[in-house]
């Protein structure tokens, strides 16, 4: 089990708000605080809701824990109380906010915990005009717990309304990708994907793996230029595989869409892969989201089969890469960013 994070220890510290038959949790990382709040409520219904996957898998394993994930909140009736842990993107809490005030009963509490440096003092402002009761319930490890009552239902929640449709111009392409609050680099084309996209060698036929799709550019990139691959996009974000596959449908394209932790739900073999991978998780860096990629990647590929990856220079990839794959080398490089290409043999 991991460390209780300070939201975690904040919202244990007023025990007393934490009481409901039926309690549904939102955004909750894997650090110990689902078991104790069903130890609180041992007779009580605990729900867990996450967009990401990893989140979900580890709240599954706690028993009396009804765990979901997807882009939206599950229809659960009757909820006495709603914990939200306020997320570092801004557009993706007005999103979730708008969904919960959707799925509301009229008794219903909702308390937000999160850290100041996350933003969440916004939460006052985002949901002033909505309730009719706030407090400022506690404070402290530079974290901020509040409560709103009264909150004024939302008739209907659609994530359709949260798309952002973009233009992407790069490599002699140009055409639109659909993104939502909570994706990667939302809204727009990244520098990093920009200079992969740019130096891509793109394989006549086979199955190609998008890993960390974000809004699907990547896919549908290669789909434009040769629409016969089949393409698999995967990310750990639900809301990341819907834009992609909002942003394929939008080109005239079809794939296949993995919802996994890393490449853990992955079944089948690639005659390449191609990735921005991902190397934050909250608001630390982790870069072991994306070691454990490469060090995984060659039993997911043919043989012959290419990687293409682009990361922040400063990383240190090229030892990892090199422990894993004998033919490696460096396509391009600049100030930022370096694309790196291995094969296996």
């Amino acid at each position: 089990m991991q460390k209780l994070s300070n939201p975690s220890l904040l919202l244990l510290r007023n025990e007393e708000e934490l009481l409901g038959e039926k309690v549904l949790v939102i955004n909750h990382s894997d650090d110990g605080f689902l078991p104790e709040l069903t130890s609180i409520n041992s007779a009580s219904q605990i729900y867990a809701f996450s967009y990401n996957f990893a989140d979900h898998l580890a709240a599954s394993k706690h028993q009396n824990v009804t765990s979901f994930v997807g882009h939206s909140l599950p229809s659960i009736d009757n909820l006495d109380l709603i914990i939200y842990y306020y997320p570092k993107s801004k557009p993706e809490a007005n999103m979730m906010l708008s969904n919960i005030r959707a799925s509301l009963g009229k008794t219903t509490r909702l308390l937000v915990v999160g850290e100041n440096k996350g933003g969440v003092k916004s939460v006052e402002k985002q949901l002033k005009p909505y309730a009719h009761a706030s407090y400022k319930l506690d404070s402290a490890k530079h974290c901020i717990l509040y409560e709103f009552n009264e909150l004024i239902e939302e008739e209907h929640f659609d994530i359709a309304d949260y798309h952002q449709i973009f233009n992407v111009k790069v490599a002699a392409q140009s055409f639109e990708a659909v993104s939502v609050p909570g994706v990667f680099n939302h809204g727009k084309l990244d520098a990093g994907t920009e200079l992969l996209l740019n130096n891509l060698s793109i394989p006549h036929n086979g199955n190609v793996l998008d890993f960390g799709c974000g809004a699907g550019l990547i896919a549908t990139f290669m789909l434009n230029e040769r629409p016969n691959l089949s393409l698999f996009c995967l990310d750990v974000s639900a809301l990341a595989l819907y834009a992609s596959e909002q942003t394929l449908k939008m080109n005239g394209h079809a794939g296949h869409f993995i919802l996994s932790d890393g490449l853990g739900q992955v079944t089948e073999k690639f005659d390449a892969i191609v990735s921005n991978p991902p190397f934050h998780t909250g608001l630390n860096t982790d870069y072991s989201i994306a070691e454990t990629f490469l060090a995984n990647a060659k039993h997911m590929m043919k043989k012959g089969a290419s990687l293409q990856i682009v990361a922040n220079s400063f990383l240190k990839y090229p030892p990892i890469i090199e422990q894993h794959f004998k033919h490696f080398k460096t396509d391009t490089k600049n100030t930022k960013f370096a694309v790196y290409q291995a094969q296996t043999v």
